[in-house]
């Protein structure tokens, strides 16, 4: 009993100084956003710090290009070895939160297929999307017809939710950005 209440003496510090680090100027979990994923599930931004993440934003109503974008981090993901999937988190927030309910992703996971804890998709406040958009450095506007017009590339963020990589090559695998995600999960 006493060697596991002094492994968990120092196991405590070990544990709390990740959350204590100050994050880096330039992360996204600098960010005061609340994120609600398709199974309901409320969390901050900064609750993804500590793993990398393939990030992208997205309309789940959309028909033309998000599908591809989807495509496109399916197929990134796909391109690593099991160890290192299992090390890469993959979050896609919808440009359109009004539509975007949370029983409307839920329906677009189970359709796509993208299963958690893999597979996050998000919704925010109208303000924080456009936010996190500025953030990632997305363009998206809304058109007369409600559907959207916007940026389409995938961003890779460190575990500290710093920038390192993106690609807009999308609804075909940029071995680049294969690459780039595999050094990364080498570091993590």
């Amino acid at each position: 009993m006493k060697r596991l209440l002094l492994l968990f003496a120092l196991l405590i510090p070990f544990a709390t100084a990740h959350a204590t680090t100050p994050l880096p100027g330039d992360s996204i979990y600098n960010l005061k956003l609340q994120l609600t994923d398709q199974d309901g599930h409320q969390q901050p931004l900064s609750a993804r710090r500590g793993r990398p993440q393939l990030v992208t934003m997205f309309y789940a109503s959309c028909q033309m290009v998000c599908p591809l974008i989807i495509d496109s981090m399916r197929a990134t993901r796909n391109a690593l070895d099991p160890a290192e999937r299992a090390k890469l988190d993959l979050l896609a927030v919808s440009f359109d939160p009004a539509r975007d309910s949370v029983a409307a992703l839920h329906h677009y996971a189970e359709k796509r297929r993208l299963d958690a804890p893999a597979w996050t998709l998000a919704r925010a406040e109208p303000a924080g999307v456009r936010q996190l958009s500025s953030v990632l450095g997305l363009q998206y506007r809304r058109l007369p017809d409600g559907e959207f017009n916007h940026s389409s590339e995938l961003i890779l963020l460190a575990a500290d939710g710093r920038i390192v990589a993106r690609t807009t090559h999308i609804g075909r695998l940029d071995p680049a950005f294969v690459e780039a995600i595999k050094h990364q999960l080498g570091g993590a």
